[in-house]
């Protein structure tokens, strides 16, 4: 009877995937305002950020207050990643900028950015404000150090080659960057990503993964969160042993599944159809979309900076998103 049941919904399956869909973007004229936008001074230095420009807050530590705001600094640092300019050339923007309108106000040399970059930590409230239901991860390399494609290509490559990684939680509904965490290279996406899942809003119920966070530590972290784990088995992954351990049940039920329908390379699509888990692409969308806007390297050296690089990049993506994305249909043709 189980044999019957896979074998009709393999063939509807089949029946399915025959009809040849198009996905057509509806609303061009919108969207490319939208990118245009994107350019615009007054987006990244905005009246918002000139009021706060100052720092009025105490730090109730010894010596000379600070002159500089953190909202400061983060805007300096946002127009940096947007225009892709070194330090130097990025300080001398913003002083021409205040220059033009006339405000009056001081800019920071680049050594002192530089340092306060380092200490800023992430705000969640300022990433995104935003609560949602859905979460897919996804990471990938960038480069620190090392030669480019073409001579790597060529002449093969040298030994220096430092690699960093940027790890995404992603908002498959918005779009936004929920959450961004940078780690040396070595550092499995599974154990970064149970690191991230207790600092997600408290209305995350599902999260999606590909196979690299198929393992135990990403399963336990959203079970005691009490959030449900879509995440497709290794090919060669097999049941469980530890029965005792409740978060590995999903786990087991899904390999199941895979293996009722029949185990192959169909019956895996069939079942990332059922669970939903194609969602989780659109993390990698995300991901394209970060380094097609800002390279696949980055330009500070030490861990410290990189991840207030990160940050500012992470900011300057999601209002990117914010002004509008394409929208679109399934047309059947």
């Amino acid at each position: 009877m189980r044999a019957i049941k896979s074998s009709l919904l393999k063939q509807k399956y089949r029946q399915a995937m025959e009809k040849k869909l198009n996905y057509r973007i509806r609303s061009w004229s919108d969207y490319n305002k939208a990118l245009e936008q994107r350019g615009s001074i007054t987006l990244w230095f905005s009246d918002e950020t000139i009021k706060g420009w100052r720092e009025n807050k105490s730090t109730g530590k010894k010596g000379r207050p600070r002159i500089y705001s953190a909202d400061a600094i983060l805007c300096v640092l946002m127009i940096r990643a947007v225009y892709h300019l070194p330090l130097r050339a990025v300080r001398g923007f913003v002083s021409s900028l205040i220059t033009l309108l006339d405000l009056g106000l001081p800019v920071p040399c680049y050594t002192r950015i530089c340092r306060r970059a380092k200490e800023l930590g992430q705000d969640l409230t300022k990433l995104s404000r935003k609560r949602p239901t859905d979460i897919a991860f996804d990471s990938t390399g960038v480069k620190v150090y090392g030669e480019g494609e073409w001579k790597v290509r060529q002449h093969g490559k040298a030994k220096r080659r430092t690699w960093r990684k940027i790890h995404l939680s992603v908002c498959p509904d918005s779009h936004e960057i929920i959450l961004s965490e940078l780690t040396h290279s070595n550092k499995a996406d599974d154990l970064v990503a149970s690191q991230m899942i207790p600092k997600l809003p408290k209305s995350v119920k599902t999260t999606y993964g590909d196979g690299a966070y198929d393992r135990q530590a990403f399963y336990r972290s959203s079970y005691v969160r009490g959030i449900d784990p879509v995440v497709p088995p290794r090919r060669r992954g097999t049941l469980s042993q530890e029965t005792d351990k409740p978060w590995m049940k999903k786990r087991n039920d899904n390999l199941k599944v895979i293996q009722g329908l029949g185990g192959d390379d169909e019956a895996r699509q069939l079942r990332k159809k059922l669970s939903g888990n194609h969602r989780r692409s659109l993390a990698e969308t995300a991901m394209y979309r970060f380094k097609r806007s800002f390279g696949g390297d980055f330009r500070s050296r030490k861990l410290d900076y990189q991840r207030a690089e990160l940050y500012a990049k992470s900011l300057v993506m999601n209002k990117m998103t914010e002004l509008g994305m394409p929208q679109g249909q399934w047309v059947l043709t």
